[in-house]
């Protein structure tokens, strides 16, 4: 059986602005799981006040996968081992399911993608090449800190749905469950656990993100 070749620094420098271009320009991967949503074939009664907000609550955790592949990608260039590496294209492929249920989500309410999505993911993916070629540890650390901002995120966003928005909370749902398993996954794998400290540094950022993509 031949043996697979090591892809070098510049196959993965290529093979990372490939997967940009499909993030935004189309051709990327669909999803493998269908969106919960789909579970409920009748969408619920809203008002035009509930749909946007919703739709800016959809399109902020919308943003924040565009980061999270981001961020995955970037670590998986710079990562210094074959595992890690492995490791996190893997997850960048099972997070184009919430890429993909947020995208949907938002076409049913009538609204548009945040339009600083390429700055978010530019920014993310800096941060995680920077994180991946200090090391692994740090780098599969900065994935569990990130993911346990995301939960948070979510979860606030799930009670500020309307309970009768049975499409959104169900994607929230499954969103929140998945964005746990991976933190938890990072910290087994020998991730380092984030100071306080950092973690707050890291919620005024995000911060930043939702508001502004919220509206934009």
């Amino acid at each position: 059986m031949p043996r697979q070749r090591q892809l070098g620094l510049i196959d993965r420098c290529i093979a990372a602005t490939d997967d940009m271009l499909k993030t935004f320009a189309g051709g990327r991967p669909k999803g493998q799981r269908p969106s919960p949503a789909d579970q409920h074939c009748v969408e619920d009664s809203l008002n035009q006040t509930e749909k946007r907000h919703i739709a800016g609550l959809m399109r902020v955790n919308h943003s924040g996968e565009v980061c999270a592949q981001a961020l995955y990608r970037g670590q998986s260039m710079t990562a210094k081992s074959d595992r890690v590496q492995q490791a996190m294209r893997q997850a960048a492929a099972e997070e184009e399911d919430h890429l993909d249920w947020c995208e949907q989500r938002l076409q049913d309410l009538g609204a548009s993608t945040s339009y600083l999505n390429p700055l978010w993911y530019g920014m993310s993916f800096s941060m995680g090449a920077l994180a991946g070629a200090i090391g692994d540890r740090l780098s599969l650390g900065f994935v569990a800190a990130t993911e346990d901002q995301v939960c948070r995120h979510l979860q606030a966003h799930y009670h500020q749905v309307p309970e009768n928005d049975r499409k959104t909370r169900a994607i929230l749902e499954q969103m929140i469950a998945d964005e746990g398993a991976h933190a938890d996954r990072a910290l087994h794998e020998g991730g380092l656990k984030f100071p306080g400290i950092v973690k707050q540094g890291m919620t005024l950022v995000s911060k930043l993100m939702t508001e502004t993509s919220y509206r934009l």
